[in-house]
């Protein structure tokens, strides 16, 4: 760690990710895919941290082309996807859920590909319409835009069916982009090392504080504290969609209802990567975890035993921040430094401010304040800019096809679309 510290970025992130690829075809060539991807972001630390207050810290993971932290990995991912497709001569049916910005940033990453036709759902009228423009204004030939009649947590079982269902998966050759693929949570680790190192790491400890729907994120600083980064506590942050807050302070997981709010990337009742860390609660029991998965399937939730709480708790902490505080919270952050958050890096500062101990405390900013301009307009009076790459979003022509919520419907749509693809 010590010879990471200063490093740029790209250098930084090839030193993480190398001890997940040897042996893969992917690992000589890696870094210059690394630094390729981290060349389409417009700041020069990639990732830079800014100062809100004596002790916490914003890391900013949104100066990507889609203005949000998943280009991250996304931007990698495309170019992994490409090099793998063309050294094997195949192609690849990409399909992804999202809850607003995984769409736009894998769009983006596999936009124009020749090898890559890329399907995306998302929930309709569950999106902001700069998240929603974002991907059905992108004119690419090999991309798909579907709004599912449903929630996120409707489109995300709509995928892990295609995904289940082997025949199909194998006919299409589909290939994920979501965070159940193992890549984008690789991507994500180094981060969490850039920003302990610029605070003094490994001799002072960090604590971050990530918002949270779908578990990716946070799994991504997980991992980096069992590959050895010093972290003091990882908080979870949800909105009021709050099982995963709930699960850390009472041992349950049980689904309630999909509430519709201002952050809507966090309106998730099943997040999907959760199974990753329950896997090491439960001592890496495959029969257990399959067990309490099965459980909530049948019966919407279940529990865990006070030991693998209690587990959880040596690392993790958790709170759910209502609509009221979030807009309070973008309102104060405004008024003490100028600057603009989006709501859902507002939900990680107030839970900071309510849980973080003494050690310094780094909020992850996922996304920028102009992709939510009306949230955050309402919450201070100012309404933030489009940057440039935004520009003429808001003229461009929509392209999308409406389905309902049917596994057997979506996959008839992807089937015909790519007959008459040439």
């Amino acid at each position: 760690m010590d010879d990471m510290a200063g490093r740029p970025y790209a250098e930084l992130a090839a030193s993480v990710m190398a001890p997940y690829v040897p042996g893969s075809a992917a690992a000589e060539p890696l870094p210059a895919h690394i630094k390729s991807a981290y060349g389409t972001f417009e700041h020069p630390a990639v990732v830079p941290l800014r100062q809100l207050d004596a002790g916490l810290w914003l890391l900013e993971l949104f100066h990507g082309p889609t203005l949000a932290f998943k280009d991250v990995a996304l931007q990698l991912l495309g170019r992994l996807f490409d090099f793998e497709l063309g050294r094997r001569g195949t192609r690849l049916t990409v399909v992804g859920a999202t809850s607003g910005d995984t769409g736009s940033a894998a769009i983006e990453a596999c936009r124009d590909r020749a090898a890559i036709e890329a399907f995306i759902l998302h929930p309709e009228g569950r999106v902001s319409e700069v998240q929603r423009r974002q991907m059905t204004t992108v004119a690419a030939a090999n991309i798909h835009n579907i709004a599912i009649e449903g929630t996120f947590d409707d489109c995300q079982a709509l995928l892990k069916a295609l995904f289940g269902d082997r025949d199909f998966r194998q006919t299409h050759h589909l290939g994920a982009v979501n965070s159940i693929n193992w890549a984008r949570v690789m991507a994500q680790i180094p981060y969490y090392f850039q920003a302990a190192l610029a605070l003094g790491a490994p001799q002072r400890r960090v604590t971050f504080c990530v918002p949270s729907g779908n578990f990716g994120d946070i799994f991504a600083g997980y991992a980096a504290v069992r590959m050895g980064l010093p972290v003091e506590r990882l908080i979870v942050a949800t909105n009021q969609n709050d099982i995963l807050a709930r699960f850390f302070t009472s041992g349950e997981y049980r689904k309630d209802r999909v509430r519709p709010s201002i952050s809507p990337s966090m309106d998730i009742q099943v997040a999907s990567n959760f199974e990753r860390l329950l896997f090491d609660l439960v001592g890496q029991d495959p029969d257990r975890l399959r067990g309490l998965m099965a459980t909530l399937d049948q019966s919407g939730g279940f529990a865990v035993e006070a030991g693998e709480l209690a587990r959880a708790g040596e690392n993790f902490s958790a709170a759910a921040v209502d609509e009221e505080e979030t807009r309070a919270t973008i309102a104060a952050v405004h008024q003490e430094s100028g600057q603009l958050i989006d709501p859902h890096t507002a939900v990680g500062v107030a839970a900071a401010r309510r849980l973080a101990p003494a050690a310094p405390v780094v909020v992850l900013g996922t996304a920028h304040a102009a992709k939510f301009p009306d949230a955050v307009e309402a919450a201070t009076g100012m309404r933030p800019a489009l940057p440039p790459r935004l520009a003429g979003i808001f003229e461009r022509p929509e392209r999308c096809t409406p389905l309902r919520n049917d596994v057997r419907t979506l996959q008839e749509h992807i089937r015909e679309t790519l007959e008459q693809r040439p």
